[in-house]
């Protein structure tokens, strides 16, 4: 699979130019409101004094790295702000490449491409390990697949493209992986609120300078545009200290900085967003998750269930998640999805179909009327 060309782009490319009406279940961005909360805080920096539109610590805002140390039960000096969970897996994947042994990373199939792609743009070997046919990882795989030339571990949960959570077992079993290997666990966290099953269980519950836990705002706070994301480095040991220094200075020599108004609209949305909010959008997801499965069904598709995030994977009989039958649903049945290819080899049968749009039912009847 080719993971140096962005292929999402291609298939939206496709959907936007035919000649018919299409249901977009190819984009991860979400399609409701962002945190009231949210536009205030941007509505009031507006007004602050000239200082305040000036550059910002390259690490990020001191205010919100602390807000979100408090969240994590981590110290604010391990924190740094970045444009992104994108820049984040960037830094650590790169960081843990050039600090650990070895020269590999190794990566889940089915991946989600972004990941492969960074690692063939760093200059890294590649290695996968395949997820079980729930979608889940087991660490004894994981085991099997890694070796001294480990460098590196990428997970993602709860996961795209799956929609599996994994829970407390596997991450710290991955983990005693890292750290047997001396390599370093990458684990992203950026779909965190949206698990749907109690299950879902952060690496930064496990004391370790081993991990390094990245995560965003954009998908919890409905702003993919805004770019706030972060990094949780590790503590302890020289190598910690060479990984959070290394990310630090690409970081500043890269983007000097991070945007000043969108960390600070951040900010007041953490601080004045009711819980309810999340919740009501995770309520918004499971009854999506309910009737686009029960298409699934009636189409007599094989699907993975989802427990978090907001995608899910399908095979339907007698029809490979290639790009031709991608392009076909696009013009025959007027709905847009992800090729199983895209997202390696071990489910190259499959279709993945985003939740982020209020479609979805409308999606779900034209996929179920074309496979009927």
């Amino acid at each position: 699979m080719d993971y140096e060309t962005p292929q999402f782009f291609r298939v939206m490319e496709y959907a936007a130019d035919a000649d018919r009406d299409v249901v977009d279940m190819v984009s991860g961005s979400p399609d409701w409101e962002p945190p009231a909360a949210l536009r205030e805080g941007l509505r009031t920096y507006a007004g602050a004094d000239p200082a305040d539109f000036q550059y910002p610590a390259s690490i990020g805002l001191r205010d919100l790295r602390e807000e979100i140390a408090q969240r994590r039960g981590v110290d604010r000096r391990q924190i740094l702000i970045t444009n992104g969970a994108g820049e984040a897996n960037h830094l650590a994947m790169l960081g843990g490449l050039e600090t650990m042994p070895g020269g590999e990373i190794l990566l889940v199939d089915p991946v989600y491409p972004y990941y492969a792609g960074r690692a063939n743009f760093i200059g890294a070997d590649l290695s996968f390990v395949s997820a079980a046919a729930d979608g889940h990882l087991d660490p004894g795989d994981v085991r099997a697949a890694a070796s001294d030339e480990t460098a590196v571990i990428v997970i993602n949960s709860p996961n795209n493209p799956f929609g599996v959570t994994y829970g407390a077992d596997t991450v710290e079993g991955v983990l005693d992986v890292a750290e047997e290997y001396d390599a370093l666990l990458v684990s992203d966290e950026v779909y965190d609120h949206f698990d749907y099953t109690g299950r879902f269980s952060s690496a930064l519950s496990v004391d370790s300078s081993n991990r390094v836990v990245t995560n965003s705002f954009s998908k919890t706070m409905a702003i993919t545009g805004w770019r706030v994301g972060y990094a949780v480095f590790p503590q302890g040991g020289d190598a910690a200290a060479e990984l959070l220094d290394d990310a630090r200075t690409r970081h500043m020599l890269t983007n000097v900085t991070g945007s000043r108004p969108a960390q600070a609209a951040v900010l007041h949305a953490l601080r004045n967003t009711d819980p309810e909010y999340f919740e009501r959008n995770r309520e918004r997801l499971r009854e999506r998750i309910a009737t686009f499965t029960e298409a699934l069904d009636a189409a007599g598709a094989e699907y993975t269930q989802p427990e978090g995030a907001f995608y899910v994977m399908a095979r339907f009989p007698d029809f490979p998640g290639t790009f031709e039958n991608v392009f076909r649903l696009v013009d025959e049945a007027g709905v847009a999805g992800m090729p199983g290819e895209t997202f390696g080899t071990s489910r190259g049968d499959w279709l993945r179909f985003s939740l982020t749009t209020d479609r979805v039912a409308e999606g779900a009847d034209r996929l179920a009327d074309f496979f009927e």
